[in-house]
């Protein structure tokens, strides 16, 4: 877990990282360099959740690369299945990644709503849902390791 003690919005304890994959943590379907090792950096603090829509037909390799399973969104309202997701793990101890348009809900909804820049583009709607913008996903996950970073910008 995470605990954040964020001046004018209180105490947030995190204990759900949920991500998006394709644009993400990955680009034209390969893990991005270097997420693997952040992410089980970041393993004994968070829960891992990987929301995919699998748009390259890819994520079996980048699941074997990270040794868990994804969950596979089935076409159609995408947007709403991964919010509802993050509100059943509780969105109270969730911190979201994301960058697409089907991952405006999930940042609206997580407790933190990280929204990064890609190289594969970055939805409009996903930046106006998150709380926070990265440049990449590097920068993303760097905030998870350095928390008081996350106070310095949530805090109001």
């Amino acid at each position: 877990m995470i605990e954040l003690n964020v001046p004018g919005r209180g105490v947030i304890q995190l204990e759900y990282l949920v991500s998006d994959v394709n644009g993400t943590i990955a680009l034209d379907g390969q893990l991005i360099d270097g997420v693997a090792k952040a992410l089980v950096r970041l393993g004994d603090q968070l829960e891992l959740h990987l929301l995919t829509a699998d748009t390259r037909g890819r994520q079996p390799i980048i699941d074997q690369q990270l040794g868990l399973e994804a969950v596979r969104i089935s076409p159609g309202d995408e947007t709403e299945a991964k919010a509802v997701y993050v509100r059943e793990l509780g969105a109270e101890h969730v911190v979201a990644i994301g960058q697409g348009t089907n991952d405006a809900g999930m940042l609206q909804e997580a407790e933190v709503g990280i929204c990064v820049l890609s190289q594969e583009s970055t939805a409009v709607g996903a930046l106006m849902s998150a709380d926070l913008v990265a440049p990449d996903i590097h920068a993303a996950l760097e905030l998870l390791e350095n928390p008081m970073r996350l106070v310095a910008s949530l805090r109001r």
